[in-house]
């Protein structure tokens, strides 16, 4: 393959990013969407064309290469001298306690005893790999993604490694990183049906990103406000007595900046609010079903599973 539509993807790639993420002024950012499409016209290449990605993003290559290290598209780690029997049967026994924390939701427990088990054996994929699922379940995405990038060096036929990766870059909102270690986690392991749902999630995500010019496209609320059913639905929560008192007692202690013994919401109003949002739920399920089949279909087809990689090894 042309490592020079390899060159200009990764450089397109790089000012796709700097445009959602980068902070840029208007003026920058129409210079940046000319650039881009000066470079997709030169070398024929777009950003659709993720056959072209690598799992390193420009980036990470030119931190390496600043840094005097090698860049390889598969790198191949320092390994340290391998640990003694006991070390590795004790490394096993921590890795196992690692898995049954994940089981009871302890995550912090998980990444501690991952932690241990690492030091004993730095040189298992899979307990870095396990480790960046417990920061995943943390929300320590970016500790994941290091955890994954180790495993990857370690092992780079390792699939969990990349799908891992995979979703803490889409927490981290990288779509195109993610979409292109989806995709190198379907090379090595193609019938995985999750990978296979994310890659679709990334590449709508891709489609509906915003440019400086336009917005996203989260789901059809235009649609939803348009829906007469649901628009008389919602006037006649709004109608309800109840709802009106609350609401108005409500604002009124928000009046109060200062605020008095008393003034704030009680449990009472809270569990009134969370009533009548029930009560309305299930007058749309009962009066629309297809209405909120469509709108839960929308918010699932938006989020990336962990599913069948939530199994520890």
């Amino acid at each position: 393959m042309d490592n020079r539509k390899r060159l200009a993807y990764a450089i397109i790639q790089f000012l796709h990013d700097q445009l959602r993420h980068g902070g840029l002024s208007s003026d920058a950012q129409e210079s940046l969407e000319v650039a881009i499409q000066c470079l997709e016209t030169a070398f024929g290449v777009t950003v659709e064309d993720r056959d072209l990605a690598l799992p390193q993003t420009l980036p990470e290559i030119f931190e390496a290469a600043a840094m005097g290290k090698e860049v390889r598209r598969n790198p191949r780690c320092p390994v340290p001298n391998p640990p003694s029997k006991e070390a590795a049967a004790e490394a096993e026994r921590l890795k196992t306690e690692g898995n049954e924390q994940m089981k009871v939701e302890n995550f912090e427990a998980a990444v501690h005893f991952y932690g241990k088990a690492i030091e004993l054996d730095p040189a298992n994929a899979i307990y870095f790999c396990n480790r960046a699922a417990a920061y995943s379940k943390l929300g320590n995405y970016a500790g994941a993604v290091e955890d994954c990038k180790r495993a990857i060096c370690l092992n780079p036929n390792y699939s969990k490694a990349y799908g891992r990766m995979g979703l803490a870059l889409s927490s981290l909102n990288k779509h195109m990183e993610a979409a292109a270690y989806y995709e190198k986690a379907l090379d090595l392991d193609p019938d995985n049906e999750t990978y296979k749902s994310n890659l679709k999630i990334e590449e709508q995500k891709l489609r509906e990103a915003p440019s400086p010019t336009g917005g996203v496209r989260s789901f059809d609320i235009a649609g939803l406000l348009n829906n007469p059913r649901f628009m008389s639905m919602a006037s006649n929560l709004m109608n309800n007595p109840q709802i009106q008192q609350l609401m108005s007692g409500m604002i009124s202690r928000g009046n109060n900046p200062l605020g008095t013994p008393g003034t704030s919401p009680s449990q009472s109003d809270l569990a009134s609010l969370i009533q009548a949002g029930q009560q309305f739920a299930q007058q749309m399920q009962q009066q629309n079903p297809d209405l909120i089949e469509q709108l839960r279909s929308q918010i699932r087809s938006r989020t990336p599973s962990a599913s069948n990689d939530d199994q520890q090894e």
